[in-house]
């Protein structure tokens, strides 16, 4: 079974938890900001985070990126420092929609797939 480490704004908690329902409905371990379930700072929240990318047992990395404040795929800072840290540690990336333009160069460099809302793309 493949783990897949989801990011993104607590902002989008609902749309997250959306994914993550669907996920382990295909059989995908997921791990979730542990912020969204309990009460921690933003720092201690980062590193637990980043830890859990790092893991052995991660596969996947998924960047839930949907429009916000009316920017389409929008990925914020800390978004794309955990996208970096799976890019780092050799992790397959996804993003749920399709690259943000402001990244784009890192992004495709280091081969983000964009799903396009496509779930069922994962591989």
């Amino acid at each position: 079974m493949k783990r897949i480490v989801l990011c993104g704004s607590i902002k989008l908690k609902e749309k997250i938890f959306e994914v993550e329902e669907y996920l382990k409905n295909k059989g995908y371990e997921v791990v979730t900001p542990k912020e969204f379930k309990v009460e921690m700072t933003k720092k201690d929240a980062s590193k637990l985070h980043f830890n859990e990318i790092a893991s052995k047992n991660t596969d996947i990395v998924l960047a839930i990126n949907v429009t916000k404040n009316g920017i389409e795929n929008y990925i914020g800072p800390n978004t794309f420092a955990e996208i970096a840290m799976g890019f780092y540690f050799d992790k397959e990336i996804y993003l749920l929609n399709d690259i943000y333009e402001p990244y784009k160069d890192e992004l495709e460099g280091w081969n983000v797939i964009a799903l396009k809302g496509k779930l069922e793309d994962i591989k």
